[in-house]
């Protein structure tokens, strides 16, 4: 059995659960790959009230939850905390960057799924991790260093407001709105690279795997291009005079 029957079995094991029993269940913390089967399956999965959370809006790592409150007679919130890690001496600390912090982590002995998004804010080396809350305790305990910075750590409501950017707005100019022109003029990348980003899998449209680079992208539309970041296909704004498209997308 492939990765991928695995994650579907999965799926279905913890939806049926939920709907027999009449409570809810939750996955791991899924990737972008993960996520994407889930996607493919929702209407097969709906049955089970099937949603997705990673603790924030602009979350890449998710949680899916089996159950809602019609099906079960009551709400639960997802198993997510956010822990904060932060330098116990800043004047000693290291230069920190997100792999230094899930690096750390797992060095206790953790496993990738147990841990969502990082975010880390670079003026002050402080890392905000959300993770799964079975494993938390044991975060806050065990965490001593990041590299050689030794750390503190503490569980956080949400994450400070110097994190939450908004996102960059850009005007792009096409010949049409094919998901491989929209991205090539994005990340500034020729057509031949986005090209095999699409073969390789690395790029998702709402979430799911997208596999054709000549779909064109309609408003709202959230890209995810792996190893170059996250954009919202916002609007259309008409034609130049040249009759070409210019259009507006938000870039994460």
């Amino acid at each position: 059995m492939n990765d991928e029957e695995l994650v579907k079995k999965r799926l279905i094991e913890l939806a049926n659960r939920a709907y027999t029993n009449n409570c809810y269940e939750f996955t791991d913390f899924l990737n972008m790959s993960e996520l994407s089967i889930f996607y493919q399956m929702k209407n097969e999965l709906k049955f089970a009230g099937a949603d997705v959370n990673g603790g924030h809006q602009t979350s890449e790592r998710c949680m899916v939850r089996f159950g809602d409150e019609n099906l079960c007679g009551y709400t639960l919130d997802y198993p997510i905390l956010i822990i904060k890690i932060s330098p116990a001496n800043a004047k000693f600390a290291d230069k920190l960057s997100h792999r230094d912090f899930l690096g750390s982590i797992m060095g206790l002995g953790i496993e990738r799924s147990k841990i969502g998004d990082i975010f880390v804010d670079s003026e002050t080396n402080t890392g905000y991790v959300f993770v799964h809350l079975d494993i938390a305790d044991y975060i806050l305990t065990n965490l001593s260093f990041i590299r050689h910075t030794k750390v503190k750590n503490e569980i956080i409501e949400e994450l400070p407001e110097v994190l939450l950017k908004e996102p960059k707005e850009k005007v792009l100019t096409l010949s049409s709105n094919r998901i491989d022109a929209v991205i090539s003029k994005a990340y500034n990348l020729s057509r031949g690279v986005v090209i095999n980003l699409i073969k390789e899998n690395k790029v998702y449209i709402n979430g799911c795997i997208n596999t054709s680079n000549s779909i064109s992208l309609k408003k709202d539309d959230v890209v995810s291009v792996r190893g170059y970041g996250r954009f919202v296909f916002a609007e259309e704004l008409g034609l130049n005079k040249k009759e070409k498209i210019k259009i507006l997308i938000k870039i994460y």
